[in-house]
This record gives structure tokens, sequence and C-alpha cells, in this order.
């Protein structure tokens, strides 16, 4: 009897750092033991990047492109400790779907029975923002993830990106789609901001899964092409990283989460607007000092 493949998707809107996040817990995991995956699913393939040493690979649309019989092993790259590094690449500019990218490599990898050859641990798939058109929800609509992450900071476009992932997670659920793990709150350096996601995640009844503050030493692992784990692991940073893999690696039971109408978001956003506004102007109320 094969073991169980721990399939998960981290999502969060563009810039929010959540590539950066996807490999440093890829390689977290890797250093914990686990044979790992890092399936990139952004058109600009990026993903795995600092995985290895700054330098892209061939993506899986590209290479169907280039050759008419296409086996994994094709596009399957070697990535620090051990890791699979996979991208799955995007449609030429200005043409198709950009999710194309996604549903096409996972068929190719699912006909292939690409995950149990390699005996993985874990496939990690790093999702470009929230669920914005068919190809980019497939690995929650289809159920290929068991659990899904979303990388969001205490920035308003990030919670609604958010926001709109828990929607589309909340109604695939109803056909096998995906649930929902948590949040992992990226560039968490004030009070303010904790509470913020804190607040959310209550409002839609799910957890924070790490806190991971903005550090120098993200941005230089990253111009050298690496991870924080690889190129600090003995950094404060790394720590955070690893401790937030530790809780992947046990995490079991996902939900489904609760999403806000965009009426109730722009009022709850609105309420913590005013709150910052009399923390900054000295004319705290008693609910802003709970800050």
């Amino acid at each position: 009897m094969s073991k169980k493949i721990k399939q998960i998707a981290i999502y969060g809107k563009g810039g929010i750092g959540k590539s950066t996040t996807t490999s440093n817990i890829s390689a977290a995991l890797s250093k914990l033991g686990f044979k790992v995956m890092q399936f990139g699913c952004d058109p600009k393939s990026d993903s795995t990047n600092t995985l290895r040493g700054g330098k892209y690979i061939p993506t899986v649309l590209d290479t169907l492109r280039e050759k008419t019989n296409v086996k994994v092993t094709d596009v399957i790259f070697e990535g620090y400790n051990g890791i699979y590094c996979v991208e799955a690449g995007g449609p030429s500019p200005g043409v198709g779907c950009a999710g194309r990218g996604i549903i096409t490599a996972v068929e190719l990898f699912k006909q292939q029975k690409a995950f149990e050859k390699l005996d993985l641990d874990y496939v990690i798939y790093d999702v470009l923002g929230d669920v914005v058109c068919g190809g980019f929800a497939v690995p929650i609509r289809e159920g290929i993830a068991e659990h899904v992450f979303t990388v969001s900071s205490a920035d308003f476009m990030a919670i609604y990106a958010a926001n709109n992932l828990f929607k589309g997670i909340a109604k695939y659920s109803r056909s096998g789609g995906a649930l929902l793990g948590g949040i992992i709150a990226n560039s968490i350096n004030q009070p303010y901001a904790k509470h913020i996601v804190d607040d959310f995640a209550e409002k839609t009844e799910t957890k924070i899964m790490q806190y991971v503050p903005r550090s120098v030493t993200v941005t230089q692992s990253e111009l050298q092409g690496k991870t924080t784990v690889e190129a600090a692991p003995d950094s404060e940073q790394a720590a955070v990283y690893t401790q937030l893999a530790q809780r992947i690696a046990e995490h079991e039971v996902s939900a489904t989460p609760s999403p806000l109408e965009v009426s109730e978001l722009r009022k709850w956003a609105a309420n913590w607007a005013n709150q910052l506004i009399a923390i900054e102007t000295g004319a705290v109320t008693d609910e802003a000092q709970s800050i």
C-alpha cells in the first residue's frame, strides 16, 4: 500500500511574498527529512528560483510546445537539499488563459503517476493570487490539494484577495474541493498589523498558522538566489520558517471558512481605519486602546 502524499496549495496576491514563503517552507520541510516537490503555478515561472541558486527552469508548457512526447522527468529539476522543482508556466503573452499551465501540468503528472513514483511526502503548489479564473482554481476545485493556506499581510488588498480565496474554497467545498488550513501572516512587524490579521481570521472562522516578520535577512538571501533556510540557517527568520513548516507538517484538519461579503469587508476595513487614525492623532477610543 502506497503512503499518502500530503498536497497543499499556498495562495496570495501578487507581491505579498507567497513564493518566498513557499520556497522557505519547502526548504525547511526537506531539512526535516521529508521528500518535497514544489510546483510553481505562476506564469512568471519564478517560484522555484531560490531553490536553484536563482536559476530559471524550463516550464511544462514550454516543453510541451517544443516536444510531442513529454515525460515528467523532462520537466522536473533538482533543487536545494533534493527538492523536486517544477514550473507549470503560462501561454504566450496575450494568448490564452494564464491558468492553462496549471491544468495541463497537473494532468500530465496525474497521467504518469509522477508523485507516487517519486515516493513524495509533500507536493506544494505555489499559486498566484486569489481564485481569478478556472485554471488558478484547479488545486482547490478538483481537490488536488488537500489543504490550502493563504499568505496575507495586514494590507487591505491582501486581505481582500484572501477573502476572495475563502469564497472560492467555500463554493468548491460542497463538491469535494480543498479546505482551508489557515493564514500565514506575512510582514508582521507592528502590533496593529497582528491585531488586524487576527481580527480578520476570527471574523472568517480560521486561524493564523504563523506570524512572519519582514526581515532584511530574506532580501540578503534572495540576492544570493537562495532561501533564508539555506543562506542563513541559524537566523531568527529561518527559525520562523522552520516552525511554520513544522506546523504545516502537523496540520491534519482543514475547514470551510466563512468569507465576508464585500459590504461587510469594507465596513470592517473602515472601522480599522478609524481606529488607526485615532491612535495616530492621540484620540484613542477604548476599543482602539486594545490594539
